[in-house]
């Protein structure tokens, strides 16, 4: 079953899009997903399970149909968190109500991968010079899946392409590993496992800095630049802008919403892990 799943993944990456790959119909096919994502780290999947390469098996799914959205943030199975296709690029819609793709995550799958607590992850984690040239400082990322090097790429990459401007907007972080809480909430935050950072606060919107309207919705709203967005995505991060109840400072490693089947449109990988990609992207 796991060479089975690696094989699925692998014709993910290589086949043209909209070319579903023969799979075994008890397995769902975006466990493929996380195996193209996190290679020698996730090998496969079982029927309700994802199995990691060490052993572990997480959940795949809980059983529970039409949960709340609320219970969906609180409490999400792996399958509620590619249930939402994350568009890349420039060109995308303003997010409904509730698409959130990137902001469901499901703690045992983090814990597995990163570290349980924060002496855990932070013993993973290591500095990364960030817009050094650019009056950036140094922050701490995991080098677990090469998050670290993923996030130096996108540094170099800015530091490379973008305007004056822009570069002085972006060196300004709040920083990548902080263990703690999503503000308001009991969720664990992305940052306690220092796979998140937030940058160019000056140009930010933030969903909960604003008041909703007589029906409780809130109006979507960006000045964050998206030639930053397209850079960090072709890294493995996506964006927080991207969400209904938007974060435009926010960036975070979740390499599985950018991979076949996962991603809505084509891949934007050029690396993985900080490595190139190591299949043409579809």
């Amino acid at each position: 079953m796991l060479s089975f799943l690696v094989l699925i993944a692998a014709r993910l990456l290589a086949a043209p899009e909209g070319e579903p790959p023969n799979a075994d119909p008890r397995v769902d096919p975006r466990m493929a997903c996380f195996v193209a994502a996190y290679p020698g780290v996730v090998c496969g999947g079982e029927p309700n399970a994802l199995v990691l390469c060490n052993g572990t098996r997480i959940p795949w799914e809980d059983g529970l149909d039409d949960k709340p959205f609320e219970q969906v943030l609180d409490a999400p199975d792996l399958e509620d968190t590619v249930a939402m296709r994350y568009r890349p690029g420039r060109t995308f819609a303003v997010p409904p109500v509730n698409f959130e793709p990137g902001r469901i995550r499901n703690v045992a799958f983090f814990s597995a991968l990163y570290g349980a607590d924060r002496k855990a992850v932070e013993a993973t984690t290591v500095p990364v010079a960030w817009m050094p040239k650019s009056g950036g400082k140094t922050v701490r990322v995991t080098q677990v899946n090469g998050v670290a090097a993923a996030l130096q790429r996108v540094s170099d990459d800015l530091e490379r392409e973008l305007p004056r401007e822009l570069k002085d907007l972006v060196a300004k972080t709040a920083g990548v590993f902080v263990w703690r809480e999503v503000r308001g909430t009991n969720r664990r935050s992305p940052h306690s496992f220092a796979i998140a950072i937030d940058v160019g606060v000056a140009w930010s919107d933030y969903w909960d800095w604003n008041k909703p309207d007589k029906n409780g919705a809130y109006r979507w709203k960006n000045r964050f630049p998206l030639e930053v967005v397209d850079i960090f995505e072709r890294h493995g991060f996506v964006w927080g802008g991207k969400w209904y109840h938007f974060d435009t400072m926010h960036f975070e490693y979740r390499p599985e919403l950018l991979v076949a089947p996962c991603v809505d449109g084509a891949s934007p990988l050029r690396t993985l892990g900080g490595k190139p990609h190591p299949q043409p992207v579809p």
